[in-house]
């Protein structure tokens, strides 16, 4: 069955209801594409703390251009691709849908933290660039590890879907 926070959190990214089963499926392979992401960027960081600064800018650039390729051709996300054509076969789970506004949104907002990370990083601001990656990094444990969204959750904000935004919070009931 599942769980309220899992619901919530389908409801954020903007997926329409589903029955329990499979709704965990869907939200299992949703997570396949943030887990990629986000140990791209910690490898990102790590390099950057090395002081290899050229390499973790490049890679904060490539991620921010197939995020924002996401959010452009939702259809051609390659993610979901890979996960479509390797993973859910082999797991015998549902496809992967192109990803609904909250979402496209959310990646949106990643890519643009990872360009400005990268910027920063190349004009030699090192401390705008930390935070840049701080700000990711604390989205990203959210998403993987609080099951909250901030992308999706802004979304909804900005739309003026308050009540609607709060009451997908992992902690909310519904």
């Amino acid at each position: 069955m599942a769980s309220s926070i899992v619901t919530n959190f389908m409801k954020q990214q903007g997926f329409p209801e589903e029955p329990p089963d499979a709704c965990n499926m869907h939200f299992a392979g949703l997570y396949f594409q943030p887990r990629i992401v986000f140990s791209l960027l910690l490898l990102a960081i790590t390099l950057g703390w090395l002081g290899l600064h050229l390499v973790a800018c490049w890679i904060f650039l490539v991620l921010a251009a197939v995020l924002w390729w996401n959010v452009i051709l939702p259809r051609l996300n390659p993610f979901e691709l890979a996960y479509n054509r390797f993973v859910a076969p082999r797991r015998g789970t549902p496809l992967l849908a192109p990803a609904p506004g909250p979402r496209r949104f959310a990646q949106g907002m990643a890519a643009t933290l990872l360009l400005g990370a990268a910027i920063a990083l190349l004009v030699g601001a090192l401390l705008v660039s930390a935070v840049l990656q701080g700000l990711l990094v604390v989205a990203f444990a959210a998403l993987l590890f609080g099951r909250f969204c901030l992308g999706a959750y802004v979304y909804h904000l900005l739309r003026g879907r308050v009540a609607f935004a709060n009451a997908t919070l992992p902690w909310a009931r519904g």
